[in-house]
């Protein structure tokens, strides 16, 4: 029995090599020779073009079925809000007072608390997270880099609840009896920080909000700086960079589409909080200047009012919030986007 092969006869690698023409016998030979076991078991299969289309169209649904959440999401939001729209109209985003006794409501002061907690947490957790990523990457001994990641990924895991029973007994205090004072101190200039400081208001939310989003924001930074090569870094440090340069001009540069992105992230996530800002911010829809006043988020109304709504109307307004954190979310992600196009327009990896 004829083992069959593949494999060129030694008439045809000999001619191959030598860079002559391969014998007419052995070219014969091999067209009448049977086909290997693996081009026979290829041939016997079908072409593949049914299951290749059936995966296609499988994941062309998925990927479809994100499109119909979304509109199934602003389907309901606008039906269940129809009599808050109807009422009040655009006038509804504008307005500063929400007043259930006499049926007058304005979402204004919950999107000023919304935007500017989300925003002051942003600007707190930022360069804290991205000096704990390259500490970890860059300076960090290994003995202590398995346990710095561990917690710090740990702090992304803690319910949102704890996060709030730990600023009401623990951050309230603090920032009313010794951060408040200091800040008075040396910021009171500003408008930001005035007294009254009570201890819960639109920075202790602020610094609640920094203390969740930050570990998504490092670990997200550490692992895109973690991707560029070595040879970005060992590039700039034989050109006589210091340590810091090479970071600077190799990594931060390189991985900017990456951090920029883990900022993105961390801002959606403190856009939506709810429980831990709620148990901290104060719960008052006020619009001022002062950072240690009372506030309000859109979520927090949410939570707090929405078993309490009585009226039609009211539970209109409600849902009509919903719909207006909504709004901010997509419009603060699009700004985001287009940040992340400026900021990577023309991009490429360089160590100069």
């Amino acid at each position: 029995m004829n083992e069959p092969s593949l494999i060129p006869l030694p008439q045809q690698i000999v001619a191959q090599q030598r860079d002559e023409p391969v014998p007419e016998a052995a070219v014969r030979a091999q067209e009448h020779a049977s086909p290997s076991v693996v081009r026979a078991f290829l041939q016997g299969k079908s072409s593949g073009r049914v299951p290749d289309g059936a995966f296609a169209g499988l994941m062309l649904v998925c990927a479809l079925s994100i499109f119909l959440i979304v509109l199934l999401i602003v389907f309901v939001l606008v039906s269940d809000s129809r009599l808050s729209i109807h009422a009040f109209g655009w006038k509804f985003f504008a307005g500063t007072t929400w007043d259930p006794v006499s049926g007058d409501f304005g979402a204004l002061p919950f999107i000023y608390g919304t935007v500017v907690s989300s925003l002051l947490a942003v600007a707190m957790a930022v360069p804290l997270a991205l000096m704990v990523a390259i500490f970890l990457l860059e300076i960090c001994p290994q003995v202590l880099r398995g346990p710095i990641s561990f917690l710090t990924e740990l702090l992304a895991a803690i319910p949102s609840v704890v996060y709030g029973l730990w600023g009401v007994f623990v951050l309230v205090p603090i920032i009313r009896d010794q951060a408040g004072p200091v800040l008075v101190k040396y910021l009171g200039w500003t408008g930001f920080f005035v007294e009254p400081n009570f201890g819960v208001g639109m920075f202790t939310a602020s610094v609640i909000l920094a203390i969740m989003i930050f570990p998504v924001i490092s670990s997200i930074s550490r692992d895109v700086m973690r991707a560029v090569p070595i040879a970005q870094r060992e590039a700039a440090l034989a050109l006589g960079a210091t340590r810091w340069e090479m970071i600077r001009m190799s990594i931060l540069r390189n991985a900017r589409i990456g951090i920029v992105g883990s900022v993105i992230l961390g801002l959606g996530r403190a856009l939506g909080e709810t429980l831990a800002v709620t148990m901290v911010i104060g719960n008052h829809p006020d619009i001022v200047k002062n950072l240690f006043a009372p506030a309000y988020t859109l979520s927090s109304v949410i939570a707090n009012e929405f078993t309490e709504a009585t009226g039609d109307l009211y539970l209109s307004a409600l849902i009509e919030i919903g719909l207006a954190l909504f709004l901010v979310t997509i419009v603060v992600n699009a700004i985001a986007r287009l940040l992340v196009w400026a900021v990577t327009r023309g991009n490429t990896a360089r160590s100069h």
